[in-house]
């Protein structure tokens, strides 16, 4: 399998968010985004998915919403961008995940063909600094430029930051699997030859 790297530079009027991702890493992660909690979900993320990742944000506007939107789109972008053609992946993940009272699946499919369904359960109005909005709109908005199928659902639990962390490390062990290497697959994972 040839290096799988992604490298996104985003830059708007709003923000400057620059991403560079290793699918074969080690778990090596490096993100400033100015957002703490953000900082962390993002770190959270490679760390279980053991991907390498270096991740630079910053907000030209001074607007929280447009800085956590496009982090989630250039994130996202960066690990599309990764997998390829998706020739020898494993293609499909799931992963269940505690975080003490919380519980949280997430099951993966990596075809190009975009389709999310998320539940985070989330019922604070602010969390950690981030509004509830706009931490479910971190998470839509990187499923939608992912180009995969994604499911993550909070199953149970009663802290909303313990709920977010169980559904993004559940989302990153399910991509570690189905973005892993398949040693008895050859090519492409489909019967149709293309994703």
């Amino acid at each position: 399998m040839k290096s799988r790297i992604g490298n996104i530079n985003r830059k708007t009027r709003e923000t400057q968010v620059s991403v560079t991702v290793n699918l074969d890493g080690n778990g090596k992660i490096s993100v400033k985004t100015g957002i703490n909690f953000l900082d962390h979900l993002i770190t959270s993320l490679g760390k279980h998915s053991m991907l390498d990742l270096k991740l630079n944000a910053v907000s030209k506007d001074g607007i929280a919403h447009h800085l956590i939107e496009d982090v989630a789109i250039a994130l996202a972008s960066a690990l599309d961008s990764a997998l390829g053609n998706r020739s020898g992946i494993v293609r499909f993940g799931h992963a269940s995940v505690p975080m003490d009272e919380s519980l949280a699946e997430a099951s993966v499919d990596l075809v190009k063909r975009q389709y999310h369904k998320i539940d985070l359960a989330i019922e604070q109005n602010h969390l950690e600094g981030i509004s509830k909005e706009d931490l479910e709109h971190f998470f839509r908005s990187f499923a939608q430029n992912l180009n995969i199928c994604m499911h993550v659902t909070v199953k149970y639990g009663e802290n909303d930051h313990h709920k977010i962390e169980a559904a993004i490390k559940a989302f990153a062990v399910a991509w570690r699997t189905a973005a892993g290497p398949d040693k008895k697959q050859k090519g492409i994972p489909s019967t149709k030859g293309a994703m």
